[in-house]
């Protein structure tokens, strides 16, 4: 469905009052106007309206920002000029003929009215349109300058094609293998390997990085990665704002905007993602919306009855959403919960819930607790999709009320493992069938958080190749599971914690030291709750066989509380406080790099003062990149770790920087924006790191100069 947006039509005064109406016509009349149009018009603008060798385009976004908005009366007068030297060569109806097919074109409705033909009818009409660009002509119209004297007539000005005009549809195939020049989903690819297999900026040439351009985005923080498919980036800023830009120029073609009930507050979003020829996002008012690619309408909107923070996965057909679980008192039995959506249509396919009902399979792992009082289980990251198995891969975080489950109360049959916390799950995008889980930390005390990206890959255990699923939690201690059973394989510790002993051979479960369970007294628990590694994605370098993993050196005091989660505890009856490591130097950015391989042996760590804020870019020229607290954006050499170019940005990146190309060159871009929980957990460790002042968001991008 096409959506029509109005505008505030407030006149400046002295002035007409703008039109408060949008404009409306006949099936009939853009029957007749379409005859007309291929009779006198397709010469000059094409076949398609906006294709024509001649004429400027009558569809599409071009169209949209000139007029959408604005007076039809202007509209219906220009249209009387044509064709070029034959003013008024038809008759009035005829010319609202061809204007109601033009509308028609672009997706606005017929509806049981005629468009009228008499000027005074039309100047209490605007030009109905599909974007927030519809509010710019009525904005320059009424601007402070006063408008437009009886009889202006603006001179012709050549503007460039948008890249909207010729984009094709994003197919199954083009997400399963992507074209170099592209980034299609979050992590680069659907298997989330942050990698892009462009090499034209490398290690010769970066210090060379210049800027090419940057621009304002909605004000807030944002921990959104930006999509560029054939030259236009997609970007999502605070507030429900949803934008198409000109990847070249960083030019507007569209801008979406979600507008919040009274009452709504805006959250982060840390992904949308693109299929077919929609953009697929998730909104603060619980919702997930498809957007036309082409044009930023509002395809079809569905109410999820759970908060989101992280984006959509789409995969198959289906859209896969995860949201947040509810916290006490207001519990809704099964915590969070991925739900399926057709993503053609928005219809809910299939639902799969987190916290499993006692007697399903995994419902006694609950330590006895009545199905109604388990909470936890948010899926508040994204999903990561195989196509080579058809399977999508999502994770739920730990219970939030852990002393539900810290006693074992040692019934036979039960356990407090409490399933499906901090396990893979392995569903299927189609129905929703959970095909395998692993679970790699049960009865999760410290809030570790085992739910981040699943990177697939290929490895080599035992003279045998291996499709893998590899994770870790805030804590980096990866794990290595069998991409298509769930079996496990292997393991590799960053160094960064302190409470996972080892890995049971018999169970393959984490061997946990006791000693730091809560008991009511205080535990110096590493890392942090905030991360270790949190959310920040790694990135997995096909060609070196090498992961590239941004974290932060960093541990917590766990104090008792004497009370209860409902007395602000973070966790049941404890608070955690933040604290540097024991040992720790005053460098808290960690960056390490280590071989995918059944021996999984560190290549190389990176340290510095600053801690780290964003997921790692990996690329074919042999560097990563990565920003951090100091609001620098940092490229490094992928063997070495050797910082190879920084840059200052204009505010704290928490997103992740991207690769892609136009026109055979290669860019580099970074969405700023602090406020995200990650960044915002460690500034006391760095007093004399400045923050921003004011609230801001902007994208930067860089290029090589021209040789």
């Amino acid at each position: 469905m096409a959506m029509s947006v109005s505008y505030s039509a407030t006149a400046q005064p002295g002035l007409a009052p703008l039109p408060e109406d949008p404009a409306h016509f006949t099936a009939e009349q853009a029957e007749r106007g379409e005859a007309l149009y291929r009779e006198s018009c397709v010469i000059c603008h094409g076949e398609n309206l906006n294709d024509g060798e001649f004429g400027a385009p009558l569809r599409g976004t071009s169209f949209s920002i000139r007029w959408a908005g604005a007076s039809m009366d202007a509209l219906f007068e220009e249209t009387t000029e044509m064709p070029p030297g034959q003013t008024n060569s038809l008759s009035r109806e005829q010319y609202a003929d061809l204007i109601a097919f033009i509308l028609q074109e672009n997706d606005i409705p017929a509806g049981d009215d005629a468009l009228p033909t008499n000027a005074t009818q039309l100047a209490t009409l605007f030009v109905p349109g599909d974007s927030l660009n519809s509010g710019q002509a009525a904005r320059r119209r009424g601007g402070p300058a006063g408008g437009f004297a009886p009889g202006v007539v603006i001179p012709e000005w050549e503007t460039a094609l948008s890249p909207l005009a010729n984009i094709s549809d994003v197919t199954n195939s083009m997400l399963a293998n992507p074209p170099a020049e592209s980034w299609l989903t979050w992590r680069g690819t659907h298997n989330a390997t942050g990698y892009s297999p462009l090499s034209q900026i490398n290690k010769d040439n970066v210090d060379d990085l210049r800027l090419a351009w940057s621009l304002a985005l909605p004000a807030g923080p944002n921990e959104s990665t930006p999509l560029i498919h054939e030259g236009v980036m997609f970007v999502h800023s605070y507030g429900d704002h949803i934008m198409a830009l000109n990847a070249i120029t960083g030019d507007e073609l569209w801008h979406y905007s979600n507008n919040l009930a009274e009452g709504i507050n805006p959250r982060l979003m840390r992904n949308i993602s693109i299929y077919d020829d929609k953009i697929y996002a998730a909104t603060s008012d619980r919702k997930v919306i498809a957007l036309n690619m082409r044009t930023g309408a509002l395809v079809w909107e569905t109410e999820i009855d759970g908060a989101i923070s992280g984006g959509p996965t789409v995969a198959n057909g289906v859209v896969m959403q995860g949201t947040m679980m509810t916290r006490k008192p207001n519990v809704v039995p099964g915590g969070g919960f991925v739900q399926g959506l057709d993503a053609e249509t928005g219809e809910k396919l299939w639902r799969f819930n987190s916290i499993p009902e006692p007697d399903e399979l995994g419902g006694n792992t609950w330590n006895g607790v009545p199905y109604d009082e388990r909470n936890g289980g948010s899926f508040w990251v994204s999903g990561s999709f195989d196509s080579e198995t058809g399977l999508a891969y999502f994770a739920p975080s730990p219970t939030y009320d852990t002393a539900l489950t810290v006693n074992p109360i040692n019934q036979p049959g039960i356990t407090n493992d409490a399933l499906f916390t901090n396990a893979t799950l392995a569903l299927r995008p189609e129905t929703g069938e959970l095909v395998w889980y692993f679970q790699h930390m049960n009865n999760d005390q410290f809030d570790a958080d085992w739910i981040f990206e699943r990177i697939i890959m290929d490895i080599n255990i035992g003279g045998t190749d291996r499709r893998v699923s590899m994770t870790a939690g805030k804590q980096g201690f990866y794990d290595a599971n069998d991409a298509v059973t769930g079996e496990y394989l292997l393991s590799y510790d960053m160094g960064l914690q302190n409470f996972i002993l080892g890995v049971d051979p018999e169970t393959d479960m984490k061997i946990v030291d006791m000693s730091l369970y809560p008991d009511g007294e205080r535990k110096m628990v590493c890392p942090h709750a905030g991360g270790g590694r949190s959310w920040l994605p790694g990135a997995y370098n096909p060609e070196t066989q090498t992961m590239y993993v941004p974290a932060v050196e960093v541990c917590m005091d766990m104090i008792p509380t004497g009370e209860g989660l409902g007395s602000g505890a973070l966790s049941a009856g404890y608070n955690w406080t933040l604290r540097p490591r024991p040992d720790s130097d005053g460098l808290y950015g960690h960056i390490q790099a280590f071989n995918v391989n059944e021996t999984m042996t560190q290549s190389w760590t990176e340290r510095q003062r600053a801690p780290q804020s964003t997921g790692i870019l990996a690329t074919a020229g042999g560097l990563i990149f990565a920003g951090a607290l100091d609001r620098n954006l940092t490229a490094y050499d992928d063997m070495t770790g050797e910082p190879l170019w920084q840059v200052k940005l204009s505010d704290v990146p928490n997103s992740n920087p991207i690769s892609f190309a136009v026109g055979g060159k290669q860019y580099i871009a970074m969405v700023v924006g602090y406020g995200g929980a990650q960044a915002a957990s460690f500034p006391g460790l760095v007093p004399e790191i400045s923050l921003p002042a004011t609230s801001s968001s902007s994208v930067w991008v860089f290029e090589l100069p021209e040789q």
